[in-house]
């Protein structure tokens, strides 16, 4: 954000701040760390704001919820920008000094009265104007948000118009403010820090920029290695489809599971000259590897760090020695560049995070030590006097200001590309709930309370004109293929919407509904806005 690619501010600040809009999250089941410190924040006096399609866990704590329809995030940060400016709610002075690009924003978002949203949203024209006057007027708020903004098409431009609310009213760079992508597997964040993104090198330095390439370069004993972007994941199945890419190396991902458009994704990765696998479980992925490389379980069973939301790395200490043929995964990356080559010896995990401290100026001040003295520190910290930064972008209210000032974007409205039709006239919208995760690889082979299987959630007006009971096999279908699936009659859902999640592959493949339409800028496939019908199965006859 702003050139840092994580959250700007502190669990603690959501606890005193004056306002919290969570934006297309259920963090209440998703993030229940963060929830917590979001319920303090509410019971200190904060007013939350619920934006969702679904009437979650989540929105039931909320003083406001916003049923907005799918997709349509941005003609409602639209209209509650132009409501604020039209209010003299702006931050004049700050967007003056610290922002670029305000004009075309503001002629952008003329375009999006209160009537226009309310068509494009589903959400009442007054709702809207009561929230965004509450955000304006507000000393300290905060917008959060999770995969209900970026499994979009047009994920990043859903981004651009939070970042333009908060731009709008000079919440960015204070403390109890900020803009915060609450990250939805265990350290994601970490993996972005660490250079898990193609056009970037550890510590979110530049790839393509000549100095820092011959920064690594150097000090890797000259190796070659890319200058130029390459491929995030969508491309590279796009890449397999075109035959470009015949050979593949998955490290602790299920993508046979979890990329939207199922079938397609299982047909390339079958299709693959060599396929290697590393992972702690032989997935669905695994099981059709060429070759697989049990890994230690890096939560229990490897020495390292991990980052999370608010930017904290932390120790991960090993407690347990991994089973009989699993190994940690610098032993096996280490090995397998020995087989190509290149002597890395066979380093500690922290003589690597000493490497990367030395190369990334913003863990730079990170030893060990002080990570374990401190209980973990936020990044940027750039030298060992240095307590961490609890929130980002101060300098935005420094005069003048320091580093380059932070763009508006006008974005426009784009619905969900699988459209709705006579034929497939219900949104089936995707997500997860508290007592699994992702692919169920994990969870799936324990028990819980909470767990009930998968269902496809409908409403009680869908189930009626459908002819379905509650608990009722029927099969749903989009323009990709069909499950057969039990419904499950939910009242928290607005007629014409559906929900389903991808926790249990083995029993419903809810991946062959979802469309791989993907954002351009991100490479994020569209699994929150599938077009589904759904049919009634005709009774077994015997």
């Amino acid at each position: 954000m702003f050139g840092a690619g994580g959250g700007t501010s502190s669990y603690r600040e959501a606890e005193d701040t004056d306002m919290i809009i969570l934006w297309g999250s259920n963090a209440r089941e998703t993030h229940p760390i963060f929830f917590h410190h979001l319920l303090r924040g509410v019971r200190n006096g904060a007013r939350l704001i619920a934006v969702d399609p679904r009437r979650t866990s989540s929105a039931e704590w909320a003083d406001v919820w916003l049923g907005i329809d799918v997709g349509s995030d941005i003609a409602l940060a639209n209209a509650m920008a132009r409501e604020i400016i039209h209010s003299g709610l702006a931050d004049e002075e700050f967007i003056k000094r610290a922002t670029t690009g305000y004009e075309e924003f503001a002629r952008c978002v003329e375009a999006y009265p209160l009537e226009r949203a309310e068509a494009e949203t589903g959400v009442p024209a007054a709702a809207i104007k009561e929230v965004a006057l509450e955000y304006g007027r507000a000393k300290r708020g905060m917008i959060c948000w999770t995969l209900g903004i970026t499994e979009h098409h047009n994920a990043v431009d859903n981004v651009l118009a939070l970042i333009n609310l908060a731009l709008l009213t000079g919440k960015v760079g204070r403390y109890g403010c900020g803009l915060n992508p609450l990250r939805g597997q265990n350290n994601v964040q970490g993996g972005g820090d660490m250079g898990a993104i193609p056009a970037r090198l550890p510590g979110f330095q530049d790839l393509e920029n000549d100095e820092i390439h011959a920064k690594f370069a150097n000090a890797w004993g000259g190796a070659e290695f890319p200058n130029k972007k390459g491929r995030h994941l969508s491309e590279m199945f796009e890449a397999m489809d075109r035959g470009e890419l015949g050979s593949v190396y998955i490290v602790g991902e299920n993508p046979a599971r979890s990329e939207a458009d199922q079938t397609r994704a299982v047909r390339l990765l079958s299709g693959l000259d060599h396929l290697v696998v590393q992972d702690i479980f032989l997935t669905q992925t695994a099981e059709l590897a060429h070759v697989v490389l049990p890994a230690a379980a890096g939560w229990a069973e490897s020495e390292g760090t991990v980052t999370n939301s608010e930017r904290r790395v932390q120790r991960v200490r090993r407690a347990l020695e991994p089973p009989a043929g699993a190994r940690d995964d610098i032993d096996i990356i280490c090995d397998l560049a020995q087989r190509l080559g290149f002597d890395w010896g066979q380093p500690t995990a922290e003589q690597v995070w000493d490497e990367c401290r030395a190369l990334s100026p913003m863990h730079a001040g990170m030893a060990y030590r002080r990570l374990e003295e401190l209980g973990g520190l936020q990044w940027p910290c750039p030298d060992e006097s240095h307590p961490g930064t609890q929130f980002l972008h101060a300098r935005l209210w420094k005069d003048p200001v320091e580093g380059p000032r932070a763009p508006l974007h006008a974005v426009e409205h784009d619905p969900p590309v699988d459209r709705l039709t006579e034929e497939f006239p219900i949104r089936l919208t995707t997500g997860r709930r508290l007592d699994s995760f992702n692919t169920g690889v994990q969870t799936g082979q324990y028990t819980s309370p909470l767990r009930k299987g998968e269902a496809l959630l409908i409403a009680p007006e869908d189930g009626k004109r459908l002819g379905v009971e509650d608990g009722e096999r029927v099969k749903a279908s989009s323009r990709r293929g069909s499950v057969e699936v039990d419904v499950g009659i939910e009242p928290s859902l607005r007629p014409g919407l559906a929900f389903m999640t991808l926790h249990f592959p083995d029993e419903v493949s809810t991946n062959v509904l979802t469309i791989d339409a993907t954002d351009p800028k991100s490479g994020t496939a569209e699994f929150k806005a599938s077009a589904i019908r759904i049919d009634k199965l005709s009774p077994v006859t015997s």
